[in-house]
């Protein structure tokens, strides 16, 4: 339903009775969306991620092990959509698209031959019943950590909306169904109660991880490999999906090969190199868990460019990552990001009110991004946070500016580079 279809139904339609209609609602159009395709998810090997942070690289991974093992692949997240050769951005903002949309991708992944996908399962997704008629083989958990909070009503609420695609597994007709979870985190104990054959965990204290801004390096089942994805965090991604892949029967050479063959994730912890004598990474960080791991990731000094975390949602957390921020970064700009009805400077001085002093603020974000990257010296890192891959500037009632950091990112580094070549370049 669009936004306004929304507020039409709840201005006309009490509130009691539409918390009643709204979940079968839910179910009979997934229900519907699966008949429609035909129950495409019951002919392929379906694997979901679910958590809040790390998903995406998560299904990155998986797929590419997967290819790299000779299975054709498609798969979902907040980055992209693929099946098999053909490449679609996701410009949905979306991580876990409609009911409709995924069994229509599940059946076109299925008429192209795909033997296996893997798709992105996000709270919001099964509190409107996407995770359902779509039955799994498998499903990986990476981490917990409070999210979405406004939009649920509570963490608990959060957190079962979660469960739920894990008993999305258990009521699986699938056979030998496999659950992966970080034991690294507290709350992957409950997703190991899942009624499932295969119940793995993975920690990062068990596989000789290491770790810079440039690469990460671990072993797994005795064959060590090194990762161009920087930062503990992927480490534990890497150590996901290789967890899952090596119990559906890749063996850890193969794992290794496919590992060191992805060169990035697009937005997350991405290196932007236009010939600079600083580093220049753009990320999706959008958790003060998140942001600090990031952050923790660069032991330079580091100019940090802050979005204003989204209008409408999650407000409890902006003064927590301003001062996260201001800990871990030698110069801040804070700037716009996805303000949607709220007013930006509003939210902006609810960061401000995390921080100790006042950092500079500049609400047109490709001039803060500029401004950041013009005051970075030799050695340093310029750290762009809170979009990530996300193709568009939210803004008052719908409206939306089209939008890319990365892009944003490299066209001010040319201007730059131009202007000054001999400050900022090799």
């Amino acid at each position: 339903m669009g936004r306004l279809l929304k507020k039409v139904i709840r201005a006309l339609v009490p509130a009691p009775l539409l918390s009643r209609l709204l979940p079968i609602y839910h179910f009979l159009l997934a229900f519907l969306g699966a008949c429609v395709y035909r129950f495409p998810s019951r002919n392929l090997y379906v694997i979901g991620v679910t958590g809040t942070k790390g998903k995406s690289t998560t299904t990155e991974l998986i797929a590419t092990i997967l290819k790299e093992a000779g299975h054709s692949v498609a798969y979902v997240n907040t980055i992209q959509f693929k099946i098999g050769g053909t490449t679609e951005r996701n410009l949905f903002k979306m991580s876990m698209p409609g009911r409709f949309f995924l069994q229509r991708f599940l059946y076109r992944a299925r008429k192209a031959g795909c033997t296996h996908a893997v798709l992105e399962m996000t709270s919001e997704g099964a509190t409107l019943y996407r995770h359902r008629f779509i039955s799994l083989n498998a499903l990986v958990f990476t981490n917990l950590t409070p999210e979405h909070i406004e939009s649920h009503g509570s963490f608990e609420k959060y957190r079962d909306a979660k469960l739920s695609i894990r008993d999305a597994l258990s009521h699986s007709r699938k056979p030998e169904k496999i659950i992966v979870a970080n034991a690294d985190d507290p709350h992957g104990a409950l997703f190991l109660k899942a009624h499932v054959q295969n119940r793995l965990t993975y920690t990062l204290a068990e596989h000789d991880v290491h770790s810079d801004s440039r690469s990460s390096t671990l072993t797994f089942q005795g064959v060590a490999m090194r990762s161009h994805l920087p930062g503990m965090f992927n480490a534990s991604n890497i150590l996901a999906a290789a967890t899952l892949t090596f119990a559906m029967g890749i063996d850890a050479k193969t794992i290794k090969s496919a590992v060191e063959k992805v060169e990035k994730i697009a937005g997350r912890a991405e290196h932007i190199d236009e010939g600079q004598a600083f580093e220049v990474v753009v990320d999706y960080a959008h958790t003060p868990e998140s942001l600090e791991a990031l952050y923790k990731t660069f032991r330079m000094p580091k100019i940090c460019v802050l979005g204003n975390t989204g209008g409408g949602r999650d407000a409890w957390k902006r003064p927590l990552m301003a001062k996260i921020a201001e800990q871990n970064c030698a110069r801040i700009v804070l700037t716009n990001e996805d303000p949607y009805d709220e007013d930006p400077l509003k939210i902006i001085d609810e960061m401000v009110a995390g921080m100790k002093h006042r950092p500079e603020v500049i609400l047109d974000r490709r001039e803060a991004i500029a401004r950041a990257l013009s005051i970075a010296s030799r050695g340093d890192a310029v750290l762009i946070t809170g979009k990530g891959t996300d193709p568009f500037i939210m803004g008052p009632r719908g409206s939306k500016k089209e939008w890319s950091d990365t892009e944003v990112v490299r066209e001010e580094l040319q201007k730059l580079n131009r202007a000054v070549p001999n400050v900022h370049n090799d």
